[in-house]
């Protein structure tokens, strides 16, 4: 929703608008401590890129007018894709996405990681809503469902976030000349 009320707004592509929200998110997240990698760079500028290839597509044309139940299908496929996607690709260590970067900074300072997103998930819902995104039950759903998602695969998998934090200065003891 975020990305499409700013879009509607901005005048610019959808690809292009998740590729500079993600560029703002990223930088919230540095300063939270996160530290991106090769991986975010690629999540970044990939995700818009592609988003505004399938858009220009016919491809997803018809699934609005679907049977419910494809539609339900699809929906269900998608949280537990993004949550399962996310904790891999997450794990892999190469650096997270923009959402999920944020979403790991929050885990670092004390947040569960499910929790974190959908914080992050509704917050960006409801600006998204703000802003003349259409709301509907699946955004909703998508947004409540991710994040817990993404935990669950992280427990399973016996994982935990890596941590990419830009590491602190030394300290030196006071005792110590």
């Amino acid at each position: 929703m975020l990305h499409a009320g700013l879009s509607e707004r901005l005048g610019l592509s959808f690809g292009l608008v998740v590729i500079l929200v993600g560029l703002a998110v990223l930088v919230l997240s540095a300063a939270l401590g996160e530290r991106p990698g090769i991986g975010t760079l690629v999540n970044v500028l990939g995700v818009g890129w592609v988003i505004d290839r399938l858009l220009a597509t016919s491809w997803l044309d018809g699934l609005p007018d679907a049977a419910l139940w494809l539609r339900v299908l699809a929906l269900a496929g998608s949280v537990v894709l993004l949550g399962v996607g996310a904790a891999l690709y997450i794990g892999a260590a190469f650096g997270a996405g923009p959402r999920d970067s944020l979403m790991v900074a929050c885990h670092h300072h004390g947040w569960p990681i499910g929790a974190s997103r959908v914080g992050i998930e509704v917050t960006v819902l409801l600006v998204g809503w703000l802003l003349g995104g259409a709301l509907g039950l699946g955004t909703v759903l998508l947004a409540l469902g991710t994040g817990p998602v993404v935990q669950l695969t992280f427990r399973v998998l016996g994982e935990q976030p890596p941590s990419r934090r830009v590491r602190a200065p030394a300290q030196v003891p006071q005792n110590v000349r």
